[in-house]
């Protein structure tokens, strides 16, 4: 395949920067990069226009440097929620991923972010709070605090009674007037003595 050399002016992810010289197919450079201003032929009088280019890309991450330093201030104070589905023991259903986290970053805090800035080693699989580093530049390095909760109602749990509403309910059995016994004998201080009641009579 035919190779031909192109000046970038403007900065293309995996290719280069502006004033990079780059060997491309030269099918890309003719019906693509130059048509689009994203590259001039490599040419004497192309060359000279290298050191302006140099200077715009210069401006340029600066810029990039600049904006992605207060992102990645405001990023580290934030607290991103995420809902998700479990099962009754508590476990996920699916996982949380790096495009979830990026969506609720719109959603939530409307801040668009590509998704591969956002690393994560492994899917999240758990309910709880997670650090989640945000790769936002080759200098710069944040993290968000991503917190994952569930939608699933708890089961509620069976009232077990304590051992102080069993006390309660044996004093309140034992309180109460006590039922008088049918054909009860009278007490010995209601009988009067024989001797006492002949003499009345």
């Amino acid at each position: 395949m035919a190779k031909t050399e192109v000046i970038l002016t403007h900065n293309i992810v995996g290719l280069g920067g502006e004033s990079d010289q780059v060997k491309v197919a030269a099918g890309y450079a003719r019906n693509y990069l130059i048509p689009q201003g994203l590259a001039v032929p490599l040419t004497g009088a192309n060359k000279r226009r290298i050191e302006a280019l140099r200077q715009r890309r210069a401006e340029r991450e600066a810029h990039e440097f600049n904006t992605m330093t207060d992102l990645a201030k405001s990023l580290s104070k934030l607290i991103c929620l995420i809902s998700v589905k479990t099962g009754e023991d508590g476990k996920m259903f699916g996982a949380v991923t790096s495009g979830m986290i990026a969506d609720q970053l719109k959603t939530q805090f409307d801040v668009t972010l590509d998704k591969r800035k956002i690393h994560l080693e492994h899917p999240i699989r758990a309910i709880g709070d997670h650090e989640v580093e945000f790769r936002l530049h080759a200098e710069v390095v944040t993290t968000l605090k991503v917190r994952v909760e569930s939608t699933t109602l708890a089961p509620a749990l069976p009232t077990v009674p304590t051992a102080e509403s069993k006390k309660e309910d044996t004093k309140t059995e034992k309180r109460g007037k006590r039922p008088e016994a049918a054909g009860e004998k009278p007490r010995a201080t209601d009988r009067k003595p024989a001797a006492a009641k002949a003499k009345a009579e």
